[in-house]
């Protein structure tokens, strides 16, 4: 099914529940291989569409097209989902879980314990093959989870906050395994509200804020279109002074670190001489705006 360039296509999605809409009039595609972040706040209908996504729930109209066809069982077996409320049987032992989740996706017992074993030592976890998941930690569990997501090779994978229970180093492993799958040509769509990991592996950007789609974009274009640039400081000393500055627009403060807005950016020179004698400056640097920034900023706008 791979000679679909657009993997995924959503066309004007209508969600209503008890009067309430929930997504409103959301379009997007995804083409392969890409890797897209949908962001936004909590209830802003995220999850919802998703949902819609994997024919879990039916949209009130709208259209949804997965490598160029309809939802059936057929587009099932090619789609990975990792849910945001985990789903593993605690009584079974990891290998019964994989078996499990395997054959749901049409996969034969060899493939699933030679596929398992690799996804396994990969994720550290082959010692626990005989283990049932409750004698594993939460974040061996999360671990797991991931695994049965991608054991079937899918060719779209659809992740809701994949980096939830997960401690730094299992974060970038995570975060590792979703660029290799981008490499081998997987469509990625995936929420998370760690907008420094979003940051750093997203290709574009679809942010939805009370059901409306309010950002959709390359990163460098958001980044570009929705944000100015800022002054990122490294200090020691007290810089209170700073948000007091009239050619201050915003400060955000981080004790020993602090991301200042000024109204232009020609002010850089002025902001560094009214800093120095102050504080002591250890790093002083122009740079374009977060996505977490960006993020914060509409969603205000939006609740304003």
């Amino acid at each position: 099914m791979s000679e679909y360039e657009t993997v995924l296509e959503l066309d004007n999605l209508v969600k209503d529940f008890n009067g309430k809409r929930a997504v409103d009039n959301i379009s997007l595609k995804l083409k392969r291989g890409e890797i897209m972040g949908l962001l936004g706040p909590n209830g802003a209908g995220k999850t919802t569409t998703l949902r819609m996504i994997l024919n879990i729930i039916a949209p009130d109209s709208g259209t949804i097209k997965i490598l160029g066809q309809n939802f059936s069982e057929k587009i099932k077996e090619h789609i990975g989902f990792l849910p945001e409320e985990r789903g593993l049987y605690r009584k079974m032992k990891v290998s019964e879980t994989l078996t499990f989740f395997g054959q749901l996706k049409g996969l034969k017992s060899e493939d699933i314990k030679t596929k398992g074993m690799v996804l396994l030592k990969k994720f550290d976890l082959a010692d626990y093959y005989d283990k049932k998941v409750e004698e594993l930690s939460k974040g061996m569990a999360q671990k797991l989870q991931f695994i049965t997501t991608i054991l079937h090779s899918p060719e779209v994978l659809i992740l809701d906050e994949p980096f939830a229970g997960l401690d730094p180093v299992n974060i970038e492993l995570v975060k590792d395994i979703i660029l290799e799958k981008k490499r081998e040509g997987i469509t990625i769509i995936f929420s998370t509200h760690l907008m420094e990991y979003a940051e750093k592996i997203v290709d574009s950007v679809v942010m939805i804020n009370n059901g409306k789609k309010v950002i959709d974009g390359s990163l460098s274009d958001v980044k570009a279109e929705y944000g100015t640039k800022f002054i990122k400081v490294k200090y020691d000393g007290d810089a209170s002074f700073v948000s007091a500055l009239d050619y201050v627009k915003g400060v955000r403060d981080y004790g020993n670190e602090m991301e200042i807005e000024p109204k232009d950016i020609t002010f850089k020179d002025t902001l560094l001489k009214d800093m120095m004698g102050k504080i002591s400056i250890s790093g002083f640097q122009v740079t374009e705006p977060s996505l977490n920034h960006i993020f914060i900023r509409k969603v205000n706008e939006g609740n304003s």
